[in-house]
């Protein structure tokens, strides 16, 4: 409650009620004196600085050490000494895959090394396909490297005419197979000949394979795996936070399906759910961030045994934490919550692999 003196004027600047003491009775905003000084803008900033990280120390210790007590002291009705679920899980996502973000990835390192590899392969003269063409003369005619590579074997003898030709024949085909596609029964060589097959032709497709294949297209088209793949996974990190939010509906789904229907209402799963998903991406930044750190005194044998040890230990936590908020929160004995704790864990595996087969996909469909 702030000190500001109260208005003179008993109506609530807010909805216009009338307000007999300090909070109006209809909205609840406090009917104090909207100019404040800086010394009170100052102390109240400050206030509300304590309070959130006050709340917010409190919320991370019982998360990570206390599984299912948050969820219970929400449930029944202690909510201004933590912060909310929902608020509690935004904000540890953001946090979580900003952070991860910015720092660099072992895949793109290793994508950037096989591009240098294969860029150092082709000027030393071998017959690597690259996206480049060539224009030959004042011939409005595009020619592919490997074409140019046989051109230039037959001027210089290396080559008899038959041998050139059919090496270019060959060539021709292989690249002309490789730039096709081919989905829905049919092979098309480019996104026109699919419209217009679609549009006049008699094999036509239905529309999701239509939909499906031009979107395959359009990415593959006019890229090189080379260039695929950093934008693939920079996709692929964009779309993990949605794929989570799309995910945990379901996760609280199975728990609906577990427990009593009659005692736990979806809305008491979905507490649950936000609170145990919280704790998992907290885990995930602190390890990632610890594994950072040891592999600062460099990369060997017992560093990596390190990385594969923490992995394993969390791997182990996310399963026994799961266990004990679900025994703690839904008040099994520990034989019931053993068995319905590795059923929904088995369940969920199954669910979230096609949860990361569609994420995979959708991320793969929206590059750009």
């Amino acid at each position: 409650m702030s000190k500001s003196p109260l208005r003179k004027d008993k109506t609530c600047l807010n909805c216009r009620y009338v307000v007999e003491n300090r909070f109006c009775p209809n909205c609840g905003q406090e009917n104090t004196d909207t100019r404040k000084t800086f010394y009170h803008l100052f102390v109240h900033f400050f206030e509300d600085l304590t309070h959130y990280e006050n709340a917010f120390w409190k919320t991370i210790k019982n998360l990570l050490f206390k599984p299912a007590a948050l969820t219970k002291e929400y449930l029944s009705g202690k909510r201004l000494s933590y912060l909310a679920p929902i608020r509690l899980y935004i904000f540890i996502s953001f946090v979580t895959f900003f952070l991860i973000s910015l720092l660099p990835s072992d895949i793109e390192e290793v994508i950037k090394e096989d591009k240098t590899k294969t860029e150092t392969k082709s000027s030393v003269g071998g017959l690597t396909k690259t996206k480049e063409e060539y224009k030959i003369g004042t011939d409005n005619i595009t020619v592919s490297p490997q074409e140019l590579k046989l051109k230039s074997l037959f001027e210089e003898g290396k080559l008899t005419k038959k041998e050139y030709d059919t090496l270019i024949d060959y060539t021709k085909k292989s690249i002309e197979k490789q730039s096709s596609f081919s989905f829905g029964g049919g092979t098309y060589k480019s996104i026109i000949e699919l419209d217009s097959i679609q549009k006049f032709g008699k094999n036509k497709l239905d529309p999701i394979s239509y939909w499906f294949g031009r979107r395959l297209m359009k990415v593959t088209q006019n890229k090189s795996s080379d260039e695929i793949l950093p934008l693939f996974f920079e996709s692929l990190k964009h779309n993990i936070p949605k794929a989570l939010f799309f995910y945990m509906p379901l996760f609280a789904f199975l728990l609906w399906l577990f427990y009593d229907k009659k005692k736990w209402y979806y809305f008491d799963h979905g507490i649950f759910t936000l609170h145990y998903f919280s704790f998992m991406l907290l885990i995930i930044l602190i390890s990632t961030f610890l594994l950072r750190f040891i592999y600062l005194f460099g990369e060997n044998s017992f560093t990596e045994s390190i990385d594969i040890l923490v992995n394993i230990l969390v791997f182990l936590w996310f399963i026994f934490y799961f266990y004990r908020a679900s025994k703690n929160f839904y008040q099994s004995s520990r034989a019931t919550s053993f068995i319905k704790s590795s059923l929904l864990l088995f369940l969920n595996t199954i669910l979230l692999v096609f949860v990361l087969l569609f994420l995979i996909l959708y991320s793969f469909i929206n590059i750009h």
